[in-house]
């Protein structure tokens, strides 16, 4: 008996519209205050259609999102009239809650850091001990959802053509997928997430069970993701 496909969440879990806005700019290097509104818009609604395709359900607010960048791309065509006011950069309207969107998370960043009360009451567990080790010892960052779909598509990359999407044909399912990935994370403490892609996963459909599995286990706060800022590398830690 085949399962019905799979779907996760982001409500309250995952980055919104801005972060995927903060996360095309970076990737792209380009100033915040001359945006290419054309080729973000483009990426952005690829994005949007990717998350749809893993039924990975979004909030409404990505597809407003999506409707601004559409109306400030087809302002930016329009011919100017020398009037100051009506002729301002209609990219600012995106620009100024960028900067205070990043002005914000800076300042919640800053306070996460902060040592919470009764939080050292209990004692660190061995896998915290390591993950703690590795932040300290190399320059890394948490990792969020849209650099997950970046390396995941670069896994996708490699895999034949001919290996069709089909979840609900998969052997494997997400639940079952996540306790596999617990066992392996047990006993190794971590793993990088090419490593996870390649313990037991042959198909183009595993390997987005496995993807889903990640999202889900994140989800319920049972691991945390690292990038390595010069290699690159994505490690995960059971927590």
């Amino acid at each position: 008996m085949t399962e019905t496909p799979y779907q996760i969440k982001l409500e309250d879990v995952f980055e919104g519209p801005m972060d995927l806005l903060v996360h095309l700019i970076r990737k792209n290097e380009v100033d915040i205050y001359d945006i290419p509104i054309a080729l973000i818009t483009r990426q952005y609604l690829e994005y949007l259609d990717w998350m749809k395709m893993m039924n990975i359900d979004f909030a409404g607010d990505f597809l407003v999102m999506a409707a601004t960048l559409a109306q400030i791309k087809s302002r930016t065509l329009l011919p100017t009239h020398g009037n100051e006011d009506e002729d301002e950069d209609p990219r600012l309207e995106l620009t100024r809650p960028l900067i205070e969107y990043l002005q914000m998370k800076s300042v919640a960043e800053q306070l996460a850091e902060r040592d919470l009360l009764g939080e050292k009451t209990f004692a660190r567990t061995y896998a915290d001990e390591e993950l703690k080790a590795f932040e300290e010892t190399d320059q890394v960052i948490q990792v969020g959802l849209f650099e997950l779909i970046d390396a995941f598509q670069k896994i996708l990359k490699n895999i034949p053509e001919d290996h069709k999407i089909d979840l609900e044909a998969d052997r494997v399912s997400v639940k079952e997928r996540i306790t596999e990935i617990v066992d392996m994370l047990e006993e190794k403490g971590t793993l990088t997430f090419s490593e996870l892609f390649e313990a037991g996963v042959e198909k183009r459909s595993e390997i987005i069970v496995t993807f889903l599995a990640l999202l889900e286990m994140v989800k319920l706060n049972l691991i945390k993701i690292t990038q390595h800022l010069t290699s690159g590398i994505i490690r995960i830690f059971y927590v």
